[in-house]
């Protein structure tokens, strides 16, 4: 088997997260200047690995190989959430490079094409998933165009031709050409770290299902109006918190989660009764039955509350993603590899975070591999992974990719 080398890999990652370091992690929005210049160095590094490096229309770089054997495409995502960690989508990226250069270098190994990719902002400032839809085809310039950053508004376009990518053709990938897509990751959950493991073979990532709740009741004054004619949204807003608390757990599945992520009452005053009232909420899990009950069931618990009043209660659905099998196959590679590398020291598990892989999944086999993140802390800038389980990843990640090319 190729071997890898481990200096190089860790001193890779580390100058990757030398661009728009943060504390111990790294601040690198999309098309930021700092991603640009991480983007640049990836480039680099691709070509001194022998890869044909390019960057497209919507910034997603790419790295070829010139090999001629059975292809695999590997990769992830190197920008970052806001002050976040330095692993989170910079670790596939740096594995399918090592894994490109650790091949090419074996005798018996270096006919094996190893493409790699670091899709653009999986992180969604822009949207959801604005490269790796792209890079299958389902990315249209009416999406594009509809589509800024959350955070000031920007167009996509306009930040696209600022940064030199106006006019750039966006690649769209052949999935019929590739033995399979793998995706390096840290965990982002503490299911490795809790049970002792040290890699995980992904089974499927998650659906994830996401919803607006607004609440309309009626705006007044709160030292005057009495309790028994208040119309007070925010009440109504946490009555269904709670009742959803109560409801979900008889219907969740062992890993389905659920989430209020935001909370907005208005007008949001000390000495007035909020007239509206808005919630942001999600729910995830690999499997879709579940995720259809559940949503049934959000729906009786608003329509039971928009009718019992005293405030109307309404439902926007914002997404609704659909949950993606891994493929069976690459699986079974990736636990090979694990039992050689880490005899018993390995789980399957599905993926509670949305990842490119979903989306490549949909055009080609598809896996993903996990490390573990020290106290299951990821979007954040104290997020970490030790150096020993870096490179044993890295070595299990080159394994299987040897193993998925022999079909």
């Amino acid at each position: 088997m190729p071997q890898i080398d481990a200096a190089r890999l860790l001193s890779d990652l580390r100058q990757l997260a030398s661009f728009g370091a943060y504390k111990t992690g790294v601040h690198r929005p999309s098309l930021s200047p700092e991603d640009m210049a991480a983007r640049r160095f990836v480039m680099r590094r691709f070509e001194e690995a022998g890869l044909a490096a390019q960057i497209d229309g919507i910034g997603s770089v790419f790295g070829w190989s010139k090999a001629a054997g059975p292809r695999l495409l590997t990769g992830s995502h190197i920008e970052s959430q806001n002050h976040a960690g330095w692993l989170d989508g910079a670790l596939g990226v740096i594995y399918g490079l090592e894994a490109a250069r650790a091949l090419s270098a074996d005798a018996a190994t270096r006919h094996i094409a190893v493409d790699v990719a670091a899709w653009f902002d999986e992180e969604g400032h822009f949207g959801s998933f604005p490269g790796s839809r792209s890079g299958i085809g389902i990315l249209s310039e009416d999406h594009i165009a509809a589509m800024s950053n959350r955070y000031d508004g920007t167009p996509l376009s306009e930040k696209l031709k600022e940064v030199g990518l106006g006019g750039v053709a966006r690649i769209v990938i052949d999935g019929s050409r590739y033995r399979g897509y793998c995706e390096a990751h840290i965990e982002q959950g503490d299911n490795l770290e809790s049970t002792g493991q040290r890699i995980g073979i992904v089974t499927a990532i998650v659906g994830n299902w996401q919803y607006r709740i607004l609440f309309d009741g009626a705006q007044n004054h709160a030292g005057t109006t009495r309790m028994a004619i208040r119309r007070d949204a925010g009440v109504a807003l946490t009555e269904l918190c709670h009742a959803i608390t109560q409801a979900f757990p008889r219907i969740a599945g062992p890993r389905t989660v659920w989430t209020t992520g935001r909370i907005t009452l208005d007008p949001g005053a000390p000495s007035i009764i909020p007239g509206k009232a808005e919630m942001l909420f999600q729910i995830r899990d690999a499997d879709a039955g579940i995720l259809d009950s559940l949503d049934k069931e959000l729906r009786r618990l608003i329509t039971t509350a928009d009718a019992e009043g005293p405030c109307r209660v309404t439902l926007e659905v914002l997404s609704q993603s659909v949950p993606a099998l891994m493929d069976d196959k690459l699986q079974l590679a990736l636990e090979a590899a694990a039992e050689k590398r880490a005899p018993g020291k390995h789980m399957r598990l599905p993926s509670g975070a949305g990842h490119d892989a979903q989306y490549l999944a949909r055009i080609m086999p598809s896996s993903m591999l996990f490390v573990p993140s020290i106290g299951g802390i990821s979007h954040h800038w104290s997020e970490n992974t030790s150096d020993e389980d870096i490179v044993l990843g890295c070595e299990v990640y080159v394994d299987a990719l040897v193993r998925m090319a022999a079909g």
